[in-house]
C-alpha cells in the first residue's frame, strides 16, 4: 500500500463511482497468485527471482530484465517521494518541491532499521499498514456509501476495454497492487526463513509462507478497496467526478465528511503509506543489483542512487509544470509498474512450470494455466493500452 493505489484509486472511484472494484479484486487474487510462484520458485531452487533470471537467460535478456525492473523500482519511489512530501505539505505547508527534497532525506532513517534485520522492519511494516488501515475503516464510517451501488461494482464490465480513462485508470490500479519489484523482494525475503532439509519441511514452509502472504494481501485489498469506496461515495456521489489530486481530496473530505478529523486521517494514513513504501524500495532495489548483476553495494549507495533517480523528475514537474501536474505524475507511475509487471511474471511463470528445474515443486497445471492467464491479462491490458494510446 503506496501513495500510488492513492492516486489510481481516489481518481477511479471520484470518476467512475464503484465501478472499478472489480479491478482491485482481480488485482489482489493476481498478487496473491504470483507471490506464491515466489514462493514456490525460492523453496525449489534456494534462489529469489532475479537469481534464477541471471542463471537461466543470457546476458542480454537477463540486463534487460534487470532494467525493467529498476524501471519499476523507481517509478514506484517516485510515488511514494511524491505521495510522501503531499502528505508534508498537507500537515506543515510545506511547498512540494522542498518537501519532496524532505523525503528523499528518510534514506537515513531507513538505513538504519535495515541494520536490525526483517524482523523489526516486519513490525515497522505492520503498524503502519494498521495505521492506514484505521484511518481508512474510520473514513468509511464517517461517508456511509450505498451498499448495492458497492456490492454492483465487483461485477466485472467490459466498458474498461472501451474507456480510454477507465482502462489507464485500471492499468494504474494493477501496478499499484501487484508491483513488479515486489515479485523480486518476496521471492528473496521468503528464502530469509528457515525452509528445513526435507521435502515434507519445504512444503510445510511453502504452505505457511502462503498463509502468510495471502492474509496480509486480502487485508491490503480491504484498505485499497476502501480508500475507491471513499472516493465514489464522496465525490462521485456529488457530481465531483474530477478530484485526483491528493491535496484536493483532502481539502474536500474535511467539508463532505463534516469534521476536520477526516482530512487529518487522511494526511496520516498518506505519510504511512508513504513510508511503507519506501521500506518495501529500499530492500527491492538491493534485491534486483545483487540477483542479476552479481553487484554487492553498500545499501545507502543503491538508495540514494534510486531515490535520486526518482527526485529528478519530481522536481523537474514540480519547478516546470506546477503542482497541479503532481497528481498526474504520481498516476503516470504506477501505469508505468503496469507497463513493467509482464517481464517479472513471464519468467516467474515459466520457471515455476519447469518441472527440470522446480522438480517436486514444480507448480501443478491447473496453477500454471492460472499464472499464464495473469500474465496474458497484464500484457495484454499493457499492449491494448499502448495501440490505444498511439
Amino acid at each position: 500500500m503506496d501513495p500510488g493505489n492513492w492516486a489510481t484509486d481516489l481518481a477511479g472511484g471520484s470518476r467512475f463511482g464503484y465501478a472499478l472494484l472489480w479491478v482491485i479484486l482481480l488485482s489482489n487474487l493476481m498478487a496473491i497468485l504470483l507471490q506464491h510462484l515466489c514462493i514456490r520458485l525460492n523453496v525449489a531452487t534456494g534462489q529469489d527471482l532475479a537469481q534464477a533470471c541471471r542463471a537461466r537467460y543470457s546476458p542480454v535478456v537477463s540486463k534487460f530484465l534487470w532494467v525493467s525492473a529498476q524501471v519499476g523500482i523507481v517509478a514506484m519511489d517516485l510515488a511514494e517521494l511524491l505521495g510522501s512530501a503531499i502528505a508534508l505539505q498537507i500537515f506543515f505547508k510545506v511547498p512540494l518541491f522542498f518537501g519532496a527534497i524532505i523525503t528523499a532525506l528518510d534514506v537515513l532513517v531507513l538505513l538504519a532499521l535495515t541494520r536490525l534485520g526483517y524482523r523489526w522492519l516486519e513490525s515497522l511494516v505492520a503498524v503502519l499498514v494498521l495505521t492506514i488501515a484505521a484511518c481508512v475503516g474510520v473514513e468509511l464510517l464517517l461517508a456511509k456509501p450505498e451498499l448495492a451501488a458497492l456490492c454492483q461494482g465487483f461485477v466485472p464490465t467490459t466498458a474498461v476495454l472501451t474507456h480510454p480513462g477507465m482502462l489507464f485508470v485500471a492499468l494504474g490500479i494493477i501496478g499499484a497492487t501487484v508491483m513488479p519489484h515486489n515479485l523480486y523482494l518476496h521471492s528473496s525475503i521468503v528464502g530469509q526463513r528457515a525452509q528445513g532439509s526435507t521435502e515434507a519441511e519445504r512444503r510445510e514452509a511453502m504452505r505457511f509462507a502462503t498463509y502468510d502472504s495471502t492474509l496480509a494481501l486480502t487485508f491490503a485489498f480491504f484498505v485499497n478497496a476502501g480508500l475507491l469506496v471513499l472516493s465514489a461515495a464522496v465525490f462521485h456521489q456529488s457530481g465531483q467526478t474530477s478530484v485526483t489530486g491528493l491535496p484536493e481530496a483532502h481539502r474536500l473530505l474535511n467539508g463532505a465528511l463534516g469534521t476536520t478529523l477526516a482530512g487529518t486521517l487522511f494526511a496520516v494514513a498518506l505519510l504511512a503509506s508513504g513510508q511503507n513504501a519506501t521500506i518495501t524500495g529500499t530492500l527491492a532495489g538491493q534485491i534486483v543489483l545483487e540477483g542479476f548483476l552479481k553487484v554487492k553495494s553498500p545499501g545507502w549507495i543503491v538508495r540514494a542512487a534510486t531515490r535520486l533517480a526518482a527526485l529528478i523528475p519530481a522536481l523537474f514537474v514540480i519547478g516546470l509544470a506546477g503542482e497541479g501536474k503532481v497528481e498526474t505524475l504520481l498516476i503516470w507511475s504506477q501505469v508505468i509498474l503496469s507497463l513493467q509487471l509482464g517481464f517479472a511474471c513471464w519468467p516467474l511463470v515459466r520457471m515455476t512450470s519447469d518441472a527440470t528445474l522446480m522438480g517436486a515443486f514444480v507448480a501443478p497445471r491447473w496453477l500454471s494455466r492460472l499464472g499464464w492467464a495473469a500474465t496474458a491479462v497484464v500484457v495484454g491490458a499493457s499492449l491494448w493500452f499502448v495501440v490505444g494510446a498511439f
